[in-house]
């Protein structure tokens, strides 16, 4: 790919200096003239770390929320105070009211209830629910091309969503997180692949995007892959499937965990770099 393609981690669990640290994510997409905001951390913070890194939110044109939990959707109210014309893409069920149940204990992950009073108060042209593939936008000229997954099938028999995640405190009702999404660019015959947590399994979303953009080529990874409580199978055979991917970088961030990233590393070499807040990508 030509270096016009530039994405910068504004927010991780791992920071670069003088950068604010939380558990949350969000990435700052520059590509062909417009400006994306894939995900919001867990509060304002972010807003803070990109004004560090010289971001201005303000002309954000597009949010996009990878799925509806509290560490990627914290900061949508901050954001849409800045930049209250973007167009914000998300699948239905990031309002969902959620819970993650450990040792007896219900814990909500939902959206903040100020970030989903702040959608709801967006002029309805501008707030747009993604069940299906979806493409952005294109420009044929450059043969270049951005998208969204839409809800990712579940493919495979060994990932699932990382986690105890529930639809009531009771734990009765267990939660897919159907709702989880990635966000693609195709340039050419190469794709660039960015996931929030991958709670569909990050296998079953790189086939997705390969499925639907026609391409094989994976030229970067960036996100949380959710392998921080995998099983050893699962981390296993989710790397063995990574490898045969092949993709020429792979960028683990927030929720994939230090022995998920090792195991990485130890099979892809220097393709794989730890992601941290202030890492600029350019493709």
């Amino acid at each position: 790919m030509n270096d016009d393609i530039r994405i910068t981690i504004v927010m991780n669990d791992r920071a670069g200096e003088g950068l604010v640290v939380e558990h949350g994510f969000s990435l700052w997409i520059e590509v062909a003239g417009r400006h994306i905001l894939f995900d919001t951390g867990e509060s304002s913070a972010f807003a803070s770390n990109a004004d560090r890194l010289g971001i201005d939110l303000s002309m954000t044109d597009i949010l996009v929320l990878s799925h509806g939990h509290y560490d990627h959707s914290g900061g949508v109210a901050h954001l849409l105070e800045l930049a209250g014309s973007a167009h914000i893409y998300c699948h239905p069920g990031v309002m969902s009211v959620r819970y993650s149940i450990e040792d007896g204990s219900a814990r909500p992950v939902q959206i903040p209830q100020e970030s989903a009073a702040a959608m709801k108060s967006v002029a309805p042209a501008h707030l747009h629910w993604v069940e299906e593939p979806l493409t952005l936008f294109e420009e044929k000229e450059h043969d270049l091309a951005v998208g969204l997954t839409g809800q990712v099938p579940r493919e495979t028999a060994y990932e699932d969503t990382g986690g105890p995640f529930y639809l009531d405190p009771e734990g009765t009702r267990a939660d897919l997180i159907n709702d989880d999404l990635a966000l693609w660019i195709r340039k050419g015959d190469e794709v660039i692949v960015c996931v929030g947590c991958s709670h569909s399994g990050i296998v079953n979303t790189l086939t997705h995007v390969r499925r639907i953009t026609a391409t094989q080529r994976l030229s970067g990874v960036v996100g949380g892959f959710h392998l921080l409580h995998a099983s050893a199978e699962r981390l296993q055979r989710t790397v063995a499937v990574l490898s045969q991917f092949l993709p020429e970088r792979m960028v683990p961030c927030h929720c994939t965990g230090d022995t998920a990233v090792a195991a990485l590393t130890e099979a892809m070499g220097n393709r794989v770099t730890y992601g941290k807040s202030g890492m600029v990508l350019r493709f």
